[in-house]
């Protein structure tokens, strides 16, 4: 699933490519592209059509545009593999196209929902109304992520020294950090030198503090290259991959040496997914008695 620097991707391309410009029609080619819009496909188009699109906006994984004047908010999440396109009008219609939105200026270029396995999605939602960027109601349990700067450094450090699970759940809870996925927790706690199974609530306010700047920093190089594509179903708006998946120290590289210390690295299964660690360098403290 894309995480934060993949996501921020796709919202950059679509505030330059989309931000600013009024939608002429959508095409729903598969309902359950808009199922997260309750009042149906026909709606979706409806509160769409005639009105302009306002600067793209993201929260951890989910990204939205507002549409100024109705207190709304047009959302969407990638899932497993959506992806949001620029394409020429005129372009072949990609296999897992399931909704079109079209623009009333002269630009020949219009936007396009892919998603093979549709378990993202799109929506118009209600934005609330308290928030400075209009994000929709759905989304006010979601954290701010840590590349926010309205993100709160020490509220989240005493959060997470509060959590007595272990500190890679914590990092994927997305009430108390967002953004934050599978490979940029097990590449966060690597740089970290911290074991994925540590309690939260033993790490010392520096060690806690260090694994958020190790999450800032792989996070902030990981979008410098736009972002981590292991197959084509992650891209951007333009249909380029990624290239952060070459320098990855943690993910993926079971038996491959570790690039500090040279242990074999390890995966283990874990909460249905994998963890990818050093057995010499993130070692597990004794069970507290």
């Amino acid at each position: 699933m894309p995480e934060l620097p993949e996501v921020e991707v796709v919202r950059r391309g679509l505030d330059q490519w989309v931000s600013g410009r009024t939608v002429s029609s959508v095409t729903v080619l598969h309902p359950r592209a808009v199922r997260r819009h309750t009042a149906g496909a026909e709606d979706f188009a409806a509160q769409l059509a005639g009105r302009t699109l306002g600067p793209a906006q993201r929260r951890g994984k989910y990204l939205w545009l507002p549409i100024p004047g109705t207190g709304t908010s047009l959302i969407g999440h990638l899932g497993m593999s959506g992806q949001l396109l620029i394409q020429p009008e005129a372009a072949p219609a990609e296999t897992h196209l399931r909704v079109t939105l079209r623009f009333d200026d002269s630009v020949d270029t219009e936007l396009r929902f892919v998603d093979q396995r549709t378990f993202g999605g799109l929506a118009v939602e209600d934005a609330d109304p308290s928030d400075p960027e209009s994000a929709p109601l759905s989304l006010a349990h979601i954290a701010r992520d840590p590349m926010d700067p309205r993100f709160d450094d020490n509220a989240f450090l005493a959060a997470l020294r509060r959590r007595g699970s272990g500190v890679k759940r914590a990092l994927l809870d997305q009430t108390l950090i967002s953004g934050v996925g599978n490979i940029y927790a097990d590449e966060a706690l690597w740089r970290a030198r911290l074991h994925y199974e540590r309690p939260a609530d033993t790490l010392s306010r520096a060690q806690a503090a260090l694994l958020l700047a190790s999450a800032r920093d792989v996070m902030g190089a990981a979008l410098a290259v736009g972002g981590t594509s292991f197959d084509s179903l992650y891209v951007n708006v333009n249909g380029e991959s990624g290239y952060f998946s070459r320098t990855l120290d943690a993910y993926g590289r079971e038996n491959e040496p570790c690039h500090r210390c040279a242990a074999p690295m390890r995966r283990a299964a874990w909460m249905n997914r994998s963890s990818y660690f050093c057995p010499r360098c993130q070692r597990l403290p004794r069970a507290r008695v």
